[in-house]
C-alpha cells in the first residue's frame, strides 16, 4: 500500500514553520510516497513550490477529513477541541512528561484509535534525536533573553517580539535594543548541545560574555549558586527524570542574587522535572517576559515556539535533518518509527 503523507497547515498563532520543503516532496515522491500539502494562509514557504514538486494541494485545515490511512504531519499542537483522533499524527505532542494537556491529548488518541509519532521521540538507536530545531531555539531564545535584559536596564519590561526575515535582521534589532548598555554576563546550561550552541553563538555575536556549562559542570546535582551570580541564565536542557534544579523556588529572595533574566529555552514549566522552579507557565510573543520578583527585577522568558521567530531558516534546517527519516515511512514496524510507536504505547497505556 502506498504511504500517504499529509502535511497540515499550522493552526497555532505565530507559527509559520513547516517540516517539509518542496525539494523534500520531490524526494518522497521519487521514493513512491503520496504527498498532500494543505494550503496555508501563514506558512513561510510558498505553496507554489510544493505544487511544482508534485504534491497534491488540499484545502487549509482539511486534515480531520483526510483518508483514514493518511499520516498527518505538522509541527505544533492541534486545536484543543476534545475530538477523538483516528489518524496517525507526526507532531510535537508535549505529552510524555506529566504535562496536564498532554494527558488529554493522549486520551484523544486512545478515543479515536490513532497514534502519535512524537517528533521529540524520533531517535536513532543511540537515543539521539534525528532532527531538532534546537540550534534556532537557542539562538532566538538567547536573543529574547537579551531583549528582556535591555528593557530592564531602561526601567521597563520587554514588549512584544515578532518574526524576523533573517539572522542579520535579528542582530540589527538587538543592537538597537542594547545601544549604550554594557553587556551582561550569561551562564548557559547545556552549552555543548544544539540549543546551547545556538545560544552561545548569539551571545558571541552580541559581545555577551558566556559561561558555558555542560554535563561535567552539573554532575554534582547542585545546588548551583553560580547561576545567581550571572545577569542572564539560559537553560538549554530538556526536563527529564533526575534533572538537577538550577533555579530553586527560593532564588527570587536570595540576597546574593545578581540574576535578573532567566531564559528557559527548553520551556517545560508544567513538567514535574523542570529545573527552573520560579514560574509555572509559558510566556508568549505578545508578553515575552514574566516578572517573578521586583527588587531587583527577575524576569522569566519561556516561549515554546522560539524557532518560529526565524521561520524560513529554521524550517529549512529542520526539514533537511528530518527528510531521511520521512523516507523511512515505508517501514513503520522497525527502526525510528517503531521506537516512536513504542513510546506512544507506553505513555498512553491505561488511559
Amino acid at each position: 500500500m502506498t504511504v500517504h503523507l499529509w502535511v497540515r497547515a499550522e493552526q497555532r498563532p505565530n507559527e509559520e514553520r513547516v517540516g517539509l520543503m518542496p525539494e523534500g516532496v520531490a524526494a518522497l515522491k521519487a521514493a513512491g510516497l503520496r504527498v498532500s500539502v494543505e494550503e496555508s494562509s501563514v506558512r513561510a514557504i510558498a505553496i507554489d513550490g510544493y505544487r511544482a514538486a508534485g504534491a497534491e494541494i488540499v484545502p487549509e485545515n482539511a486534515w480531520p477529513s483526510a483518508p483514514a490511512d493518511a499520516i498527518i504531519f505538522g509541527l505544533k499542537e492541534l486545536p484543543e477541541d476534545g475530538t477523538p483522533l483516528p489518524h496517525r499524527h507526526i507532531m510535537f505532542g508535549h505529552a510524555y512528561k506529566g504535562q496536564p494537556a498532554g494527558r488529554v491529548l493522549l486520551q484523544r488518541f486512545r478515543a479515536g484509535g490513532g497514534t502519535l509519532y512524537d517528533l521529540e521521540y524520533l531517535v536513532d538507536p543511540a537515543g539521539r534525536r534525528v532532527a531538532a530545531f534546537g540550534y534556532w531555539a537557542g539562538y532566538a531564545g538567547a536573543a529574547v533573553s537579551l531583549k528582556c535584559w535591555a528593557a530592564q536596564q531602561r526601567g521597563g519590561i520587554a514588549g512584544p517580539v515578532a518574526k524576523v526575515p533573517s539572522r542579520e535582521a535579528l542582530l540589527a534589532a538587538l543592537e538597537a535594543d542594547c545601544a549604550g548598555l554594557s553587556p551582561p554576563r550569561a551562564l548557559i546550561i547545556g552549552a555543548k548541545g544544539r540549543v546551547g550552541t545556538g545560544a552561545a553563538d548569539l551571545c558571541a555575536a552580541m559581545g555577551v560574555e558566556a559561561t558555558l556549562w555542560d554535563m561535567a559542570e552539573t554532575a554534582s546535582g547542585g545546588p548551583f549558586p553560580e547561576v545567581l551570580q550571572h545577569e542572564i541564565f539560559l537553560n538549554c536542557i530538556l526536563a527529564r527524570p533526575g534533572c538537577p534544579v538550577f533555579v530553586p523556588a527560593t532564588a527570587p529572595d536570595d540576597p546574593a542574587r545578581r540574576l535578573t533574566v532567566i531564559g528557559d529555552i527548553a520551556c517545560d514549566p508544567t513538567s514535574d522535572f523542570s529545573p527552573v522552579k520560579v514560574y509555572d507557565r509559558s510566556t508568549d510573543w505578545d508578553a515575552p517576559a514574566l516578572r517573578v520578583a521586583e527588587r531587583p527585577p527577575l524576569d522569566v522568558t519561556a516561549i515554546d515556539n522560539l524557532p518560529a521567530l526565524m521561520p524560513v531558516e529554521s524550517s529549512q534546517d529542520y526539514a533537511a535533518q528530518l527528510l531521511p527519516t520521512l523516507l523511512q515511512l515505508t517501514d513503520l514496524d522497525s527502526g525510528v518509527w517503531a521506537r516512536a510507536k513504542a513510546d506512544f504505547d507506553r505513555h498512553s497505556a491505561g488511559l
